[in-house]
Parts: C-alpha cells; sequence; structure tokens
C-alpha cells in the first residue's frame, strides 16, 4: 500500500514495522508529530514525558530492559538530553534504541539554528540522515537494526522540512520482534570510572567498525551523471540538489553520517572535476572532507545560516539567480506574532504592563509573546525554565546595582513541570524574593495542545492523575500567604495578586488558572460568548486597544471589535472606563 504521508508520521511508522514497543517524549516542534502518529498504532506504549532527559532515560531503561525503543525530541532537546545521551554512548544498548533530534534551519520555532549532527562525533554515536518521508520509514528500520548489530544508540537526524513535507510512502509489514532478555551487567551498565574506561576502548572499536559499514553500505552511495561537477549532500539538501542540477552533476548521497566513509569520499572525488558539499548551517560534512585532504567547495559558497532552498543552491553552483516562482503584486498586511483573542495570558500582562518598576524574565511558550507591543512586558527569554532561575540572578545582580526593580518570571503550567520546579526550590532555598508567576492554561498549546501532567490525560487518551501545581508549590516551601490563584480574566483580583507580588519580600507565586482559549471544548463553550462596542457611548480613548488583543482594531475613527475572533473573555469590558463595551451572547 502506498500512502501520502509527512516525515514524522513515516519515522513513526518506521519504528512501528521495526517492531519498536516503547517510545518516549517531550513535544517541540518539529519533532511532536513523531509520538503522536506512533502511539495510535496497536501494541505499543507511547508516552509524553515532563522533559527531554526523563523522555531519553524511559527510552534507555526500556533499551537495557531488552525492548525496542524510540525518544524524540526538537535540537534544543537534546541539550536537555545531554547527559544520558553521552553515558549511553558508552553503555550501549540490548533492545534497539534510537534518538530523533529534529533540527530547526531557519530558526522557524526555535531560539536557535544550532546543527545536532555535531552531537554523534562528539557522544561517538552512529547518525543516520533521512532526506524525504519513504527514508524516513526505510531508515527508520534500518536504525534498529544497526543499533542492535553495533551496540549503540543511534542518533536519527531530521530537520524542519524533512520532518513537516509530505511525499509517497509505501508502507510494510510490522517485523515481528520479542522483547530480548535481560542478564545483569554490572561493566556494561553502571558507568563507575573503572568500568567507563574499558568501555571507552570499546566505543572506539565500535567507531572503526561503524566506519567501515559507513563506507559499504546501500545508505550511502554515488550517482553518477556529468562528471564535471561532484555534489556531497544529505538529508533535503539532497533532494534540493537533484531538483537544480539533475544529471548535469555527479552525487555522493549520505544517508549514513556519522561515522562518515572516508574511503567513498575519495572514491566519488577522484570520479569528478570539482566537488562541491551542500549542506544547511554548519560545515559537517565539509570538514570531514577537506581533513582527508580533498580540495572542495562549501561554505565559502553556501550558506551558513538559515534554511537552504533551491533557488539558494541554484546561485551558490550555477551563479544564476531565481526569483521565487509564486509572485504577490500587492502590499501584505504586517501580521507579528500576537497572543489569540481571549488568551488567559492577557489579563496577567495587562496588570504587570501598568508597573514600569518590573523587570519581567518569560520563558518557551505562548507567553514568550508578553514582548509583543502593546504589552511590551517581557525582558528576557533564554530556555525552557531559564525564567525562574534566570531572574533569580537578575534579581541578585540588581540588587548589587542598588536598583529596586522587582523581577517577576512567568512560565507555563507545562514548562514549569518540565523544568521550572528547580528554579523555585532555587528561589525558596535561597530566599530570592522574586515572583513565579505560573500560566496554567491546561495544556502544551504552542505545539498542538499536547497533554502534560496537568491536564487529566496521557498521550494516548487514558485517565490519568492531576498534578496539582498548587500542591507542588506549598510543597516546596511557598507560605500559603505568598500564593495566589487567580482568574486572569478577573483583572480586579489580578491587579491585587500583581500588587501583593510586588510588595512581598519573600518568594511569591501567582498561579493564573483558564484553559486555553483554542481548545476545542473551550472554543464551544464560548462560540456565542461575544464583546460588542456601544459605538454611541465610546470616547475613542483606545484604552482598550492597549491590552494588544487581535479582535480588536481602530479604523476611520471607530474602535470596532471583530465577533469571529473574540470569545467574550471580557478584559477589554473591564478596561473600558465609559461602559462602552458590552457582553453579548452567553
Amino acid at each position: 500500500m502506498k500512502v501520502i504521508m509527512s516525515g514524522n508520521e513515516a519515522c513513526a511508522r518506521g519504528a512501528y514495522e521495526a517492531g519498536c514497543s516503547i517510545a518516549s517524549a517531550y513535544p517541540g516542534t518539529p519533532s511532536t508529530e513523531i509520538l503522536e502518529n506512533f502511539s495510535k498504532y496497536e501494541g505499543v506504549y507511547g508516552e509524553w514525558a515532563p522533559n527531554e532527559k526523563v523522555a531519553f532515560e524511559v527510552a534507555a531503561g526500556a533499551s537495557i530492559g531488552g525492548a525496542r525503543s524510540l525518544t524524540a525530541m526538537k535540537h534544543v532537546g537534546v541539550n536537555v538530553a545531554a547527559d544520558p545521551l553521552f553515558t549511553m554512548a558508552y553503555e550501549g544498548v540490548n533492545g534497539g534504541f534510537v534518538v530523533v533530534s529534529a533540527d530547526d534551519p531557519g530558526m522557524h520555532s526555535s531560539q536557535n539554528e544550532q546543527d545536532n549532527r555535531l552531537y554523534a562525533p562528539h557522544a561517538k554515536v552512529a547518525m543516520m540522515e533521512p532526506s524525504n518521508s519513504q527514508e524516513c520509514k526505510d531508515y527508520m528500520r534500518e536504525a534498529f537494526k544497526i543499533s542492535e548489530d553495533f551496540d549503540t544508540l543511534v542518533l536519527f537526524r531530521l530537520t524542519t522540512r524533512v520532518s513537516h513535507s509530505k511525499s509517497v510512502v509505501e508502507l510494510g509489514e510490522k517485523k515481528q520482534t520479542k522483547i530480548k532478555e535481560y542478564e545483569k551487567n554490572i561493566k556494561k551498565y553502571i558507568m563507575i570510572p573503572a568500568h567507563a574506561r574499558g568501555k571507552h576502548v570499546e566505543v572506539e572499536e565500535r567507531l572503526k567498525n561503524l566506519e567501515e559499514y559507513s563506507n559499504t553500505c546501500s545508505l550511502n552511495r554515488i550517482e553518477m551523471g556529468s562528471k564535471s561537477i561532484g555534489i556531497i549532500s544529505s538529508g533535503i539538501s539532497y533532494e534540493y540538489c537533484r531538483e537544480v542540477m539533475g544529471d548535469n552533476a555527479s552525487y555522493l548521497k549520505l544517508g549514513f553520517t556519522h561515522p562518515l566513509p572516508g574511503k567513498l569520499i575519495r572514491e566519488f572525488a577522484e570520479k569528478v572535476d570539482r566537488l562541491i558539499v551542500v549542506e544547511e548551517n554548519e560545515p559537517y560534512i565539509e570538514n570531514f572532507v577537506k581533513t582527508l585532504g580533498i580540495k572542495c567547495s562549501g561554505k565559502d559558497v553556501i550558506p551558513i545560516c538559515g534554511e537552504l532552498n533551491p533557488a539558494i543552491i541554484r546561485n551558490a553552483i550555477l551563479g544564476e539567480y531565481e526569483d521565487s516562482v509564486m509572485k504577490y503584486e500587492g502590499v501584505l498586511p504586517n501580521r507579528p506574532p500576537v497572543l489569540c483573542a481571549g488568551c488567559p495570558h492577557r489579563g496577567i500582562f495587562y496588570s504587570v504592563s501598568k508597573h514600569k518598576d518590573i523587570i519581567a524574565t518569560g520563558d518557551i511558550g505562548c507567553y514568550t509573546l508578553g514582548m509583543m507591543p502593546p504589552l511590551n512586558v517581557t525582558d528576557t527569554v533564554i530556555c525552557m525554565g531559564a525564567s525562574i532561575s534566570g531572574g533569580i540572578g537578575l534579581s541578585k545582580a540588581r540588587k548589587l546595582a542598588g536598583d529596586k526593580k522587582k523581577i517577576f518570571a512567568f512560565i507555563g503550567d507545562s514548562t514549569f513541570f518540565h523544568s521550572g520546579i528547580t528554579g523555585l526550590i532555587n528561589s525558596i532555598y535561597n530566599n530570592e524574593p522574586i515572583v513565579t508567576c505560573i500560566l496554567d492554561n491546561r495544556t502544551t498549546a504552542m505545539t498542538g495542545h499536547n497533554e502534560n501532567p496537568g491536564t487529566g490525560f496521557t498521550l494516548q487518551g487514558q485517565a490519568a492523575p492531576i498534578l496539582s501545581i498548587e500542591d507542588i508549590v506549598l510543597a516546596l516551601g511557598i507560605k500559603k500567604d505568598n500564593l495566589r490563584i487567580i482568574d486572569p480574566y478577573n483583572l480586579k483580583d489580578t491587579e491585587a495578586a500583581v500588587k501583593d507580588a510586588k510588595n512581598s519580600s519573600e518568594p511569591f507565586v501567582i498561579i493564573t488558572k483558564q484553559p486555553c482559549a483554542l481548545k476545542k471544548e473551550v472554543l464551544k463553550l464560548r462560540e456565542k460568548s461575544k464583546c460588542r462596542i456601544k459605538t454611541e457611548q465610546c470616547k475613542r480613548c483606545k484604552a482598550c486597544l492597549r491590552t494588544g488583543c487581535p479582535a480588536l482594531s481602530y479604523k476611520n475613527d471607530t474602535v470596532t471589535i471583530d465577533e469571529a475572533q473574540c470569545n467574550g473573555c471580557e478584559i477589554c469590558k473591564q478596561v473600558c472606563k465609559f461602559n462602552a463595551i458590552e457582553k453579548v451572547g452567553e
């Protein structure tokens, strides 16, 4: 059977066909759909973990226990999981173990543009790079075999374009695999220094064997066309090169990219007149080719920043500039990212925006958009969980400078579970009086409304205990007097909580509780709930516009509310001092 699949869907299918039975992940674009699709297959277990380190360790434990296992994450998630990654490189596997890193060239939804191919030589593990959806499925099946044959985890590197592009995939049958026996082996699975020294020697020997495999396997292949230009490439870049050059070039198509195939590269280089390495971001392959003493072009003509496309490659190789085929002659309106109409985060950001003596540290999630005008609240964003821990350091530094501004740290419910708890512990333990604002919208919203420990459901839709953020906060040591639980749609209570928190001399927590406005059940509940301008009473003061709600607009000297967007949260109604906004519907 042939079907159309995205790369992520095909990865899930490949894992299923390979007999993978256990998978754990934390959602992160562009990797999220791998676990969402894997969990739908019969006879498998898939879960959302609180963070990528936990997910990696769950899958690692499953591998040690004899099951073929998978973990998937976006590129920055690998940073979170790097500790067990490097140790499991020494321990090896029992059941096959595949780690998916979905990189994001062009930073479509990420805070940096790191190239995770560099993790493979650093950790000394095998790596594969599919170029399309069919290869995602086929390579995944092969990855589990390689993992078991060579006693190594396999880093399975995707990029946004491979993860999200769709193409035809020929499905196969599920491989019937048994859970392997587990045998106690402390020299293999306990990495104390004495054991690790011996394992390092094994790892180096394994790399030699993997390099020989790299030179002979079908995943790396020479495709001869014109000998005037030879292109070495991998991943989506190979597809772009094929589109641009066709048979007017020869190709070394690399699918197994660590260890790289030195012998095969030398063989290919001798066959062509000019050699070009085409790859996104870091010169990973190019640097290796040059260490072989082979002259080649690479980042001297191919950009190191951003995502590649056929037009960029055409210009780099042929010197031909190609405009986009699709053209629009009109003027496109500016549409910056913004909190959705009715977003429950808006209330607390609006309340904090009134205080010019607050520094707000932000985090990864929808609430990052608290930085956008007209709210202009957020000052910093580093990484998951850093709003709290970074806020502590910022607070200490400003106090040393004699600055009396208060630090408010904003973090979502899923991010709090991911890596915010330890930061709050640090705040309490070291008695740093920052204000931690936990914005609980009952979902992991930005990555597609995924479940988390506070939603009451697992990835596979089973009922689960709801972890109470309030109970966790109190258990960590926040005093009851220093905790406020508020409805962020109620501006009076929200502003009172902000004031109390700002005046506190101890660690303080505000928990806002309202579900994401885009959840299906919320949309259905509020579909008839709207706010409307009473034009005759409107003074055109534009105070309501300062909430930053995209449903509100000012045109032709009139404030209007787009009822298609509005869900009746009433924040604008509370802001209006002239009673010019009314609630209509249920």
